[in-house]
């Protein structure tokens, strides 16, 4: 609910710079000529950029304290390929994927300064998962061997943009995280929860157990 009312904020930012922006471009008199029109399109473009920022905060979930963050599950639907479901607290989805190991990526924003002062809660969103054969010929003909888990706005990564190279944005820190590979198995759950040093898979049943013996 944070992110949502957050977005809502930031959406209402985006159309009063965008009134501006038209209030420029949109003048009975063009006084000072093309210096009015550069600054008319600047804060147009700058209430675009809001804009995209609400929409994607939208997209991310405040991070659980007292659940995993996702629950995978595995099940065949022939040979090396799986619907694996995804579950978020009550929001599920299920997808396609081939190979013998899987791997998931997901983006954290952890706010801080005063972003973190006035309460914002840190947030995460699923990114993608990847599933990889063991054998390499297998590999290039796959064919469900990645699933797109979250649409970035016009296929820009927005906070990567915002940092303008290596220097970091002085409320809100950016991470990208992975599960690194694990296996896959008919009715294998994992759980993925958030520690100090990164994400950790847990196996969730005897299946998922196995599979990680047997690795």
């Amino acid at each position: 609910m944070q992110y949502l009312g957050l977005a809502i904020v930031i959406a209402l930012l985006a159309v009063i710079v965008l009134l501006v922006a038209l209030r420029l471009l949109l003048g009975g008199s063009w006084l000072m000529g093309w210096l009015r029109g550069t600054c008319g399109f600047a804060v147009l473009a700058l209430a675009g950029l809001i804009g995209l920022i609400g929409y994607d905060i939208s997209t991310y979930s405040a991070l659980p304290s007292d659940r995993p963050l996702v629950t995978v599950t595995f099940q065949a639907q022939g040979s090396q390929r799986y619907e694996v479901r995804l579950e978020q607290g009550k929001e599920a989805r299920t997808a396609m994927l081939e190979g013998d190991l899987w791997q998931l990526d997901l983006h954290v924003l952890r706010w801080k300064s005063l972003a973190e002062l006035i309460g914002l809660e840190s947030g995460y969103r699923l990114e993608r998962l990847t599933g990889r054969y063991l054998a390499v010929e297998q590999q290039n003909v796959a064919r469900h061997g990645r699933v797109v888990l979250s649409e970035k706005p016009l296929g820009v990564d927005i906070w990567q943009s915002l940092e303008l190279g290596q220097r970091s944005m002085h409320l809100v820190d950016a991470q990208l995280l992975r599960v690194d590979y694990m296996p896959i198995a008919d009715g294998a759950a994992y759980t993925v929860e958030l520690a100090p040093t990164g994400l950790i898979a847990k196996p969730m049943n005897a299946a998922a157990t196995e599979a990680l013996k047997n690795w």
